[in-house]
């Protein structure tokens, strides 16, 4: 019997370095830029001269950043790194609509486990596998006929050259329409796979690198509690409600035509109807809403170097606290009282490694009954973090049926999915309601004030975009336009000489994240120099200057 031959290179493909680099790039290009070519043809149109142009000259853009690498041992590690990124990121960027930003890559970052599975879905695996992984396979197989070294230079070089000739070309003789495609459409240029993910997670670690070295600085050290007027022969309790994912639209407080916000009707709180988010996501949220930087200032380097709102309750002497159902508090409690419970093994509350938000209420009540003096305490809530929103509520608190009951929401119709999100805000309703029961209930023991803020909004498919986490600069107001309410019982709106009525009428004017830093201090009636009456939303109602 003849035995078979030894060698079988036969079998294997055989192509050259630059025109791997042709194909791959054509491929990735093709298959993995889905968003991008849509909202191109969106605005160019379809088959038109200028779209023709953009598919060339983003071809020989890509030749030509791809081609420097095309060395022997280096060629295949790198074009297979591109496949698998270009691979992953394109069915979150196909599927949710979510550009993969600097912002984004930290959100991603700072998730947990238990989160992260709910994007790990089995649609994920398939798509991965069949545009990621069977191509890494050929690649790795195909053998790479390389030139000798000084002709290989003049090779890549010409086709450097020659590619970024027709970019140029493509670029120059259509540049009014692709300049006008970039100044209405900005999304556009940050959909493109995989630059923007490789561009913004590199950006984001060397920020991190930056951050882990900056030495926090104290801000309003010289904090102080002024008397309540009349005084108040019992401690003043703040609840802060950080809200998760709350979008203003489906509050029926604020109109929406469903009744989320039974229970807190019946509270008569006061709403704010007219709210901004400072980002569109917990990473960015979080530390600007409890930062003394409105908006326009706010960065996540001032954030690092700089104490925030906790810090200087603390130094007014306030008991402060912050219990947390989320993925942590992003720096802003790093110096008081932290108590995780997103971990807790709580059988009523927990499973599948996350907890529902009543995780929360069973701890409050401890705290309440230990408080001693003046205290803040946060509730950093789960809310209505998706996809998988039929995992925020508990299924007999739900009304509206029926809902999405999987993370994967390519599988449920539009209105499943919004039925699963309207009840994750009716049980955080319900949430709310509960804290302001539990503060009641200790009315004679206390006085005590709310208030709520959710840190960003949500899409559910509006103009194609899901979760959130879109570039401020073109979020859609479903994820910037946010909850923001407040309660009081008598005795600590009196406290802070605060007259009701004049803020019920006066909560229709536009509020942001900025105002949280500065209503707090002024509902504690803590003074010091950082406070700015201006950004209090309080001090028009109250008869005492702060």
């Amino acid at each position: 019997m003849r035995k078979a031959p030894a060698n079988v290179s036969f079998l294997r493909p055989k192509i050259g370095s630059i025109s791997l680099c042709i194909l791959i790039s054509s491929y990735i290009l093709v298959f993995c830029n889905n968003t991008f070519w849509q909202k191109a043809t969106d605005y160019l149109g379809s088959g038109t001269r200028p779209l023709w142009a953009l598919y060339l000259g983003m071809l020989s853009l890509s030749v030509a950043v791809v081609t420097p690498f095309s060395t022997k041992y280096l060629i295949k590690p790198f074009l297979i790194f591109l496949v698998v990124v270009a691979a992953v990121t394109s069915h979150f960027t196909d599927s949710f609509g979510v550009v993969l930003d600097s912002d984004m890559i930290r959100n991603a970052m700072e998730t947990t486990p238990a989160e992260a599975q709910h994007l790990i879905t089995p649609e994920f695996i398939v798509h991965v596998a069949i545009f990621g992984v069977v191509p890494s396979l050929i690649i790795a197989w195909t053998k790479v006929d390389h030139r000798p070294f000084m002709r290989k230079v003049f090779c890549n070089l010409l086709a450097i050259l020659t590619s970024l000739a027709i970019f140029s070309i493509c670029g120059v003789t259509y540049s009014r329409e692709y300049t006008a495609a970039v100044r209405e459409r900005r999304d556009i240029t940050k959909s493109f796979n995989p630059v923007t993910p490789i561009v913004s997670t590199a950006r984001y670690f060397l920020n991190a690198n930056k951050e882990a070295s900056i030495v926090v600085q104290p801000v309003g050290a010289d904090a102080k509690v002024a008397p309540a007027e009349p005084p108040i022969n019992k401690p003043r309790v703040t609840v802060i409600v950080a809200g998760e994912t709350a979008r203003a639209e489906n509050f029926s407080l604020g109109g929406y035509q469903r009744e989320t916000n039974p229970r807190l009707r019946a509270e008569n709180v006061i709403y704010f109807p007219n709210t901004t988010s400072c980002g569109t996501a917990t990473a960015t949220s979080i530390p600007c809403m409890f930062s003394r930087f409105t908006r326009s200032d706010f960065s996540h380097s001032k954030a690092a170097a700089n104490e925030t709102l906790v810090d200087v309750l603390a130094h007014a002497g306030i008991d402060v606290a912050w219990f947390d159902n989320n993925t942590g508090s992003k720096g802003v409690a790093d110096r008081i009282n932290y108590v995780d419970l997103a971990n807790s093994k709580d059988p009523r509350f927990c499973e599948q490694g996350e907890c529902l938000d009543e995780v929360l209420l069973a701890k409050l009540d401890n705290w309440l009954d230990h408080v001693k003096g003046d205290s803040v305490i946060v509730l950093h809530q789960l809310g209505s973090h998706g996809p998988a929103y039929y995992l925020r509520y508990p299924e007999h608190r739900g009304k509206f049926f029926p809902d999405c009951r999987t993370s994967e929401l390519g599988k449920c119709s539009s209105v499943e999915i919004v039925n699963a999100y309207d009840n994750s805000i009716l049980y955080t309703d319900y949430f709310i309601a509960t804290v302001i029961d539990h503060l009641k209930a200790r009315s004679g023991k206390m006085a005590a004030g709310l208030i709520y803020m959710s840190d960003h909004g949500e899409s559910l498919g509006e103009k194609g975009l899901y979760l959130h986490g879109t570039p401020y600069m073109f979020a859609p107001t479903q994820q910037t336009h946010v909850p923001f309410l407040t309660w009081f019982d008598e005795d600590f709106a009196k406290s802070m000489d605060l007259d009701t009525a004049c803020l019920r009428k006066e909560a229709t004017v536009p509020t942001s994240h900025d105002n949280l830093f500065h209503s707090v201090l002024g509902m504690m009636n803590v003074t010091t120099s950082v406070y700015e009456k201006r950004l209090d939303v309080f001090a028009g109602c109250r008869s005492r200057n702060s």
